[in-house]
């Protein structure tokens, strides 16, 4: 069930979105509020489980890794043992960006970055070893049109 959130809390993770590493000072003058209220909202949205974490954005490119793969998977297993495989398999490796279970002809989609197709494929060679899927389709991204972690709250 969503939490219910007034304007003055879609203000405040707004500015978090956009920039988490803004003072409290710089935040309550932007949404028009005092440090202390922006604070304890901040705690309470935190507490609700409105904000997971605090973290950074990387130039995945400024560090190397220059090749993301959107990797489409079908496969004939749907077990527990299984899912149960294919979720560690997942979780252990750091170039997974994100995976999704879908709806339809395809099973799931993962996000994959890696410094190039040599490191693409080994980490493909790697994935199979563990888990037994039907069929892999890796698409490669030319070009990066829109990337954002920014949900949109609609702010008035």
């Amino acid at each position: 069930m969503p939490v219910r959130l007034d304007e003055l809390d879609r203000k405040i993770l707004t500015q978090l979105q956009a920039d988490g590493g803004q003072s409290l000072d710089d935040i309550a003058r932007i949404v028009g509020s005092s440090k202390t209220p922006v604070w304890n909202r901040i705690r309470k949205m935190r507490e609700a489980g409105v904000i997971r974490q605090q973290t950074y954005l990387l130039d995945p490119e400024a560090l190397g890794f220059e090749a993301c793969f959107f990797v489409l998977i079908r496969t004939s297993e749907h077990d527990a043992a299984w899912q149960a495989a294919f979720l560690k398999a997942l979780l252990d490796r750091p170039e997974v960006q994100e995976a999704h279970r879908l709806a339809g002809d395809i099973d799931y989609i993962l996000k994959v970055r890696v410094a190039n197709a040599r490191a693409y494929d080994t980490f493909y060679q790697a994935l199979i070893s563990e888990v037994k899927v039907h069929n892999v389709t890796a698409l490669l991204s030319m070009e990066e049109i829109k990337s954002t972690t920014m949900l949109p709250l609609q702010v008035s």
